[in-house]
């Protein structure tokens, strides 16, 4: 994806952990510490990605999925409302 508009979240990484950004929220997960970056997003599909990801050790990049309802849930998301206006995710 090319700029981020307003109905597109950004997903990116910082060692350890995973950002999904969207709407002034930050949301922050732990992921595997030899992550070095998603390299795109492959699918969105209301809260369920398919990414590819370089990982440190990794000559090609791997193909990850991430479910944020649960993450979402556990942190008391309205999960229908939040989703809703995104059409898309873009790297950073």
């Amino acid at each position: 994806m090319g700029n981020a508009s307003s109905s597109c979240a950004v997903l990116s990484c910082d060692g350890p952990y995973t950002s999904f950004s969207f709407g002034g929220h930050d949301i922050r997960f732990r992921t595997p510490k030899n992550l070095v970056r998603y390299v795109d997003v492959r699918e969105w599909d209301k809260g369920y990605l398919v990414v590819n990801a370089e990982y440190d050790g990794c000559p090609e990049p791997v193909e990850e999925y991430i479910d944020l309802v649960p993450i979402l849930k556990n942190l008391y998301f309205d999960v229908d409302e939040f989703l809703a206006p995104i059409e898309g995710v873009a790297v950073a």
